[in-house]
């Protein structure tokens, strides 16, 4: 996986933390569809952490493969 396709993704996990911001009911965030879009959220979050290892673990393997 290169770093472009890492970006792609990590920019389609904030739209997507942005449209199930969206879809939260503020009123009652813990009943019915506003669940789903809190673990939609959280997800996303954690799609984001996970890529960002990712991108920074190539960096190191590169910095270690060039000494």
């Amino acid at each position: 996986m290169n770093k472009t396709l890492t970006i792609i993704l990590i920019t389609l996990a904030v739209l997507l933390i942005g449209y199930n911001v969206t879809l939260v009911n503020y009123e009652n965030p813990l009943e019915g569809n506003s669940v789903i879009a809190l673990i939609g959220i959280v997800a996303s979050l954690c799609a984001i952490v996970l890529l960002l290892i990712y991108l920074t673990s190539k960096k190191i393997q590169k910095k270690i493969e060039e000494d």
